[in-house]
């Protein structure tokens, strides 16, 4: 099994994919931001679609105890299962975005 530290690493690496894809329209760009202790990931756009700013979180990914939490995922095919193809356990992913009474239904874990 996987380490918390590895959990990080993975977390990272796949949403720092992401900020590679460029945009098929627009001034925009993703960006990864990560929390000082490791444990936030944050992937936001920001730029310009004509003259309206955007600017907004895509994905949030927290570490909390041995759990990785998604607290937002805007992804077209959504980070789960990238984060279980990279090694980390179902188990071991909450999908916090869904209310709790729904996340028993998922393959996923519950809290």
């Amino acid at each position: 099994m996987a380490t918390i530290e590895e959990y990080r690493q993975i977390i990272q690496g796949e949403l720092k994919e992401y900020t590679e894809i460029p945009y098929a329209y627009g001034d925009l760009r993703c960006r990864l931001i990560v929390s000082e202790d490791r444990n936030n990931f944050l992937l936001i756009t920001q730029g310009w679609e004509g003259e309206v700013q955007m600017h907004g979180c895509l994905v949030h990914v927290e570490v909390i105890g041995d759990k990785v939490w998604i607290h937002r995922d805007g992804l077209e095919d959504g980070i789960a299962n990238d984060l279980v193809r990279a090694g980390i356990p179902k188990g071991h992913i909450v999908l916090g975005f869904h209310p709790p009474e729904v996340r028993s239904h998922t393959e996923f874990a519950v809290s």
